[in-house]
C-alpha cells in the first residue's frame, strides 16, 4: 500500500518476515533453511492425508505413490516450499490476528546478490528476478530444441526412442510458452511498469513477490518430468492421448496450474496498479502504450487462463482419479477439451503478442525521434484484440470434426482480427517514415520484429482460411507459423526490451557491437532455420515425429545446421549481459533521450523510485515538439532535461 503526501512518497511494503532476524532462531527464520525443513514436512503432511483418506475408502494398497505424488509432492511440498521462504508470514500473522508490527522495510530493495535469492517486496528487484529466471528457462527449453533438431537431421537417425523424442518437443514448447515468452514480459513489465505511471511500487508488493516464486515451481515440475515419463503429448495435451500417457504427464498439468496462478496473481496487480496508482495528471490517454499493451493484456490473462486451469484438471482427474471427461468410451467429450484448451490458447496467442506491441511501439518512436503516429488507433486497436481474441479459437479445430457450420464464421473472425494487428503494422511503419533512425541495438530488435511478425501474419491469415488450412494442418507448416509468430515476434521484442532498458535495470551500459553481432546473427539463422518449413509443410512434411520420408532429408540437414547457429547466437547474449552487468561503463539516467517518466530517474532507480512525486504534463511521445515533456519533478522543468543521445 502506498501514501502520497506533497512531495514525499512512503511505501509499506512489509516484508512479512516477523520480529527482526535476530530475535527468530535460525531454523525459523523466513529463507532457504526454512523452506527446506518446511518443503520436507509438508510432503510428509501430504503424505499423511493420502495414507488416512485411503485407509478410511478401503483402497488397496493404502500407501500408493502415483496419488503421494501429487497430493505430496506437487501440491503441498512447494506450498511449504513457499511457506519456508516467507511467502505468507504477513497473511498469518493477519489472519490470526496478531497485532501489527512496525513497518522497518527490510523485505524491500536490494543492497547485495543475495537479495535477489529471498522473497523481496520491490517490483524493481521483482521484474529482475523473473527476467533472469525466464532466461533460465529458455536456454533450457532451446537445448531441447537442438536435441530435436539433432534427432531430424536425417531421416535415419535415431539418438533417442520415439517417447523421449515426444518429452523432448512437448517439454520444449511448455518451457518456451508457459516459463520464458508469458513471464518474460511480466517481468519486463514488473520493472518499468510502475515508474513509467509515477507510481512507487506494485499495488500488491507481497502477492508480486509470491507471484513471482510460482514460477520456479512450475519449471522445475516441467524438467523433472523426465524422471517420470509422460509429457509426451505436446503442449496442447490433447486427450484421450494425454490421458493414456505414462504417470509423469500430471507433472505438466500441475505445472500449469502453478503458471497460471502466478500470471493471474500477476495480471490482477497490474490492473489495480494501473487503474489506482497512476501519477497526477496521468490520464488513459497519456500513458505510454506499453502500459496500454499490460492493461489489455492484463484482461486476457483473468479472463482466459481459468480456462486452461479447468482443462488441465480435467485430464489430470481423468488420469489419476479415472473419470471419464474426455473418454468417448464411457460417454465423454475428447473434442469438448479442444474448445475449452483453445477458448484460452488462441487469446494466449495474444498473451504472448501484446506486450511487445507496446515495448515495440516505446523502441520505435524513440529512435525515430518522432510521435508514435495513430496513438489512440494504436491503443484501441489494442482493446479490439482484447475482443475479438475471444472469437477465434476454433480455427485451431477447423480437422477436428467439430460442426462444419461453425467453419465459416470462425473464418471470418480469424480475419477480422488481422485488421487491428493491421493498424499496429502500419502505424510502426508510419512512425519510422522520415524519422531521423538511430539503428541501437534495440531498434535492430524492433524493426526484426516488424518484419519477422509480418511473415508470420500473412501465414497466419492463409491459415484462417478453411481449404488452405485443412491442407497443411499437422505439417511443418504450422511449425514456421507458430515459430515467426512466437520466436520472430515475442522472441525479438523481449531483447527489443531487454537491451532498451538494461541500462535503467542494471546502472551499466552493454557491449553495442556484441549485441548487434547477437541480433545479425539470430535473424539470419532464424530464417534459414524456419522459412524452409513452410516450403515442406506444403509438401506434407509432418510434424511431431522423429522419423520423416527421406525426400525431406536435405531440407531438414539445412534446418538442423542453421538451429545449431541460432541456439548458439544465444551464448553471445548472455555473455554480454554478464560482462556488462559487472563491468561494463555507467549508464546515465536517460541514455536514449527517451520522453517516459522511468527516463527522469537514476539508472538504477532509488529504492521507492521517486524522491518526489512526477507531475504528468503531456504525451509520452511528443519527439520534435520545441519544450513538450510527459512529466516533471517538483514543477522544475529543468530537472527533465534530455541527455544527449548515444553515438550508434
Amino acid at each position: 500500500m502506498s501514501h502520497v503526501t506533497g512531495t514525499s512518497v512512503h511505501v509499506e511494503t512489509g516484508h512479512g518476515h516477523g520480529p527482526p532476524p535476530r530475535a527468530r532462531h535460525w531454523a525459523l527464520r523466513a529463507g532457504w533453511v526454512r523452506a527446506a525443513w518446511m518443503t520436507g514436512f509438508f510432503f510428509l503432511l501430504g503424505l499423511g492425508i493420502v495414507v488416512f483418506f485411503r485407509w478410511l475408502g478401503g483402497y488397496d494398497p493404502t500407501l500408493d505413490w502415483e496419488p503421494v505424488i501429487v497430493v505430496a509432492g506437487l501440491t503441498m511440498a512447494p506450498l511449504g516450499f513457499l511457506a519456508g521462504l516467507g511467502g505468507f508470514d504477513y497473511w498469518v500473522s493477519y489472519a490470526l490476528g496478531s497485532p501489527t508490527r512496525p513497518e522497518d522495510h527490510s523485505g524491500h530493495g536490494a543492497y547485495t546478490w543475495r537479495d535477489y535469492f529471498r522473497v523481496n517486496t520491490d517490483h524493481k528487484v521483482i521484474g529482475i528476478q523473473y527476467v533472469s529466471s525466464t532466461v533460465f528457462f529458455f536456454l533450457a527449453g532451446g537445448l531441447m530444441a537442438m536435441l530435436v533438431r539433432a534427432e531430424l537431421a536425417r531421416p535415419e537417425t535415431e539418438f533417442f526412442d520415439t517417447q523421449t523424442y515426444n518429452e523432448l518437443f512437448s517439454v520444449h514448447a511448455s518451457l518456451m510458452i508457459f516459463l520464458f515468452i508469458i513471464p518474460a514480459f511480466a517481468g519486463l513489465a514488473n520493472y518499468v511498469l510502475p515508474l513509467m505511471i509515477g507510481a512507487p511500487d506494485m499495488a500488491f508488493p507481497r502477492l508480486n513477490a509470491l507471484s513471482f516464486w510460482l514460477l520456479p515451481i512450475a519449471g522445475i515440475m516441467l524438467l523433472a518430468s523426465f524422471f517420470f515419463p509422460g509429457v509426451g503429448a505436446g503442449w496442447t495435451n490433447y486427450p484421450p492421448l494425454s490421458t493414456e500417457q505414462p504417470f509423469g504427464n500430471v507433472f505438466f498439468s500441475m505445472a500449469v496450474q502453478w503458471a497460471g496462478a502466478s500470471s493471474i496473481m500477476t495480471a490482477l496487480n497490474f490492473l489495480v496498479t494501473i487503474i489506482t496508482m497512476r501519477a497526477p495528471g496521468m490520464t488513459f490517454w497519456r500513458m505510454p502504450l506499453l502500459v496500454w499493451a499490460n492493461f489489455t493484456t492484463s484482461l486476457l490473462v483473468v479472463i482466459a487462463t481459468p480456462f486452461i486451469a479447468g482443462s488441465q484438471f480435467f485430464v489430470m482427474f481423468d488420469k489419476v482419479m479415472h473419470t471419464n471427461f474426455f473418454d468417448p468410451g464411457e460417454n465423454g467429450y475428447a473434442l469438448g477439451y479442444q474448445h475449452i484448451f483453445w477458448f484460452y490458447s488462441h487469446p494466449a496467442v495474444y498473451i504472448m503478442m501484446l506486450p511487445g506491441f507496446g515495448i515495440a511501439s516505446e523502441v520505435i518512436s524513440t529512435f525515430s525521434r518522432k510521435p508514435i503516429f495513430g496513438y489512440r488507433l494504436m491503443a484501441l486497436s489494442l482493446m479490439a484484440i482484447l475482443v475479438l481474441g475471444f472469437s477465434v479459437w476454433a480455427h485451431h479445430m477447423f480437422v477436428s470434426g467439430m460442426a462444419t457450420y461453425l467453419r465459416v464464421p470462425m473464418m471470418v473472425t480469424t480475419l477480422l482480427i488481422a485488421i487491428p494487428t493491421g493498424i499496429k503494422v502500419f502505424s510502426w511503419l508510419a512512425t519510422l517514415w522520415e524519422g531521423r533512425l538511430h539503428f541501437s541495438a534495440p531498434m535492430l530488435w524492433a524493426l526484426g520484429f516488424v518484419s519477422m511478425f509480418v511473415i508470420g501474419g500473412l501465414s497466419g491469415v492463409m491459415l484462417g482460411a478453411v481449404p488452405i488450412d485443412i491442407h497443411v494442418s499437422d505439417t511443418y507448416f504450422i511449425v514456421a507459423h507458430i515459430h515467426y509468430v512466437l520466436l520472430g515476434g515475442s522472441l525479438f521484442t523481449i531483447f527489443a526490451g531487454i537491451y532498451y532498458w538494461f541500462p535503467k535495470m542494471t546502472g551499466r551500459m552493454y557491449n553495442e557491437r556484441l549485441a548487434k553481432i547477437h541480433f545479425w546473427l539470430t535473424l539470419v539463422s532464424f530464417n534459414a532455420t524456419f522459412f524452409p518449413m513452410h516450403l515442406i509443410g506444403v509438401q506434407g512434411m509432418p510434424r511431431r515425429v522423429a522419423t520423416y520420408e527421406p525426400q525431406f532429408g536435405d531440407w531438414n540437414l539445412f534446418i538442423s545446421l542453421s538451429s545449431f547457429v541460432l541456439g548458439a547466437s544465444f551464448m553471445i547474449f548472455v555473455y554480454n549481459v554478464i560482462v556488462s552487468w559487472k563491468s561494463g561503463p555507467p549508464a546515465p539516467a536517460n541514455p536514449w533521450r527517451g520522453m517516459t517518466i522511468e527516463w527522469l530517474v537514476s539508472s538504477p532507480p532509488p529504492v521507492f523510485n521517486f524522491d518526489e512525486v512526477p507531475q504528468v504534463v503531456g504525451n509520452p511521445y511528443e519527439y520534435g515538439v520545441k519544450g513538450a515533456r510527459h512529466a516533471i519533478l517538483n514543477g522544475d522543468r529543468a530537472a527533465a532535461e534530455l541527455e544527449p543521445v548515444r553515438s550508434t
